[in-house]
């Protein structure tokens, strides 16, 4: 009887070990797959701590505000949407381990990352995974270097070439100085093209300065130069943080130009301890402006408003836009949750091309399938503490 009970309770040990490892092995999706779900599982990858902070949280929120309106809607194909965000604090050791937490997880669509350099190491991951990535604002050429990656913002060169177009053919300046990040691929590569399409357009660069991430908080050789080339706009490729900087110490020093920027200003308002006077009259390109008067617009301004209590920035609006393409696409290629990663991927890199979408930052979006999206450059300007359209 003893060695009956003593097989019968070895037998049961062996059952309850398969029966662990099988559940175990469930969560895993090795090959992406998501078998016997009911729901798409979409993650996404930015900075919710460090100096980017306010990039990362702005696209989290606009990412969660559309897959929840979307999922009250009834979802994709009749099948909601989970989502899961890591930070990555804009570092690219950061940001892959976030995306293999998120594979672990049962990822099958990304929306991220947020910045250009972790972006450019992430995408390596997806390209061999075959997984589907949308990043909503990170714009050098490499982030998007593969067939299973598009981006919703503009890439550095267009940025730097729609910079030089937009002051030259509204005649904002006759002379130009750059004070711009030579150890960052955002900076550097809009300076680049800026500076190849400001000598087709006859703008002259009389001052080009550059600074490191060793040396981003003194700006006073690189505004003294400016100021003594006789630039009337000083032209800043570079990010919010280290915009408010110079801008406090050009007025410290009696130097009073007008700054024209990129995406990478949005958030300067936001800046801790920052005079927001000091932001008057600063022009950036941006293709959304949260107080802009169409009904879209307004409808999504309110909502996040109510959910997060505080303005959005156009790094939410480039989010939300996302997820909506996302949507979008996945109809047009009629996916379900149950197929694997490769396969959604394969079919998202078609319907992608074949899309069209009218979104907060631009109508009748379209994309290439080198993953660059076709829209309308657009500028604003910042007036009483907020942005106006130009």
């Amino acid at each position: 009887m003893k060695r009956f009970k003593r097989v019968v309770s070895l037998a049961l040990v062996s059952a309850l070990a398969v029966t662990t490892l099988a559940a175990c092995g469930g969560d895993k999706k090795s090959d992406g797959g998501n078998a016997g779900s009911d729901t798409f599982m979409i993650g996404g990858i930015g900075p919710t701590t460090g100096d980017a902070a306010a990039y990362g949280t702005a696209v989290q929120n606009g990412i969660q505000l559309a897959v929840d309106e979307i999922n009250a809607d009834g979802g994709i194909n009749g099948k909601k949407i989970e989502f899961k965000f890591e930070d990555d604090q804009s570092d690219s050791e950061k940001s892959v381990n976030a995306y293999n937490t998120l594979k672990d997880w049962g990822m099958q669509m990304l929306v991220g990352t947020v910045t250009s350099a972790p972006c450019t190491a992430v995408v390596k991951e997806t390209g061999k995974d075959n997984m589907f990535q949308l990043t909503p604002s990170a714009t050098a050429v490499e982030s998007i270097d593969g067939e299973n990656a598009f981006r919703i913002c503009f890439s550095d060169p267009n940025q730097g070439k729609a910079s030089a177009d937009y002051i030259s053919d509204n005649k904002l300046s006759t002379k130009v100085a750059v004070i711009y990040n030579s150890s960052d691929v955002y900076s550097t590569g809009i300076y680049q093209k800026f500076s190849e399409e400001a000598k087709a357009k006859n703008l002259e660069i009389v001052a080009a300065e550059a600074f490191t991430a060793d040396s981003k908080t003194d700006f006073s050789v690189q505004l003294k130069k400016a100021k003594d080339s006789g630039a009337d706009l000083v032209f800043l490729p570079i990010y919010y943080q280290e915009a408010s900087l110079i801008l406090t110490q050009a007025d410290k020093m009696g130097y009073k130009p007008s700054f024209f920027g990129c995406d990478g200003l949005d958030g300067l308002l936001a800046v801790e301890g920052f005079d927001t006077k000091l932001a008057e009259g600063v022009m950036l390109l941006t293709p959304f402006t949260a107080d802009a008067q169409d009904e879209k617009t307004q409808t999504f301004v309110k909502a996040y408003e109510e959910k997060f209590d505080i303005t959005p920035i156009q790094f939410a609006a480039d989010a939300y836009d996302c997820v909506y393409a996302i949507k979008a696409a996945a109809e047009k290629a009629e996916l379900t949750p149950d197929m694997s990663v490769s396969d959604i991927c394969d079919k998202m890199k078609t319907a992608m091309t074949e899309i069209e979408i009218d979104g907060l930052t631009g109508s009748g979006i379209t994309w290439q399938s080198d993953g660059e999206p076709s829209k309308e450059a657009k500028a604003v300007v910042i007036q009483d503490g907020s942005y106006k359209a130009m």
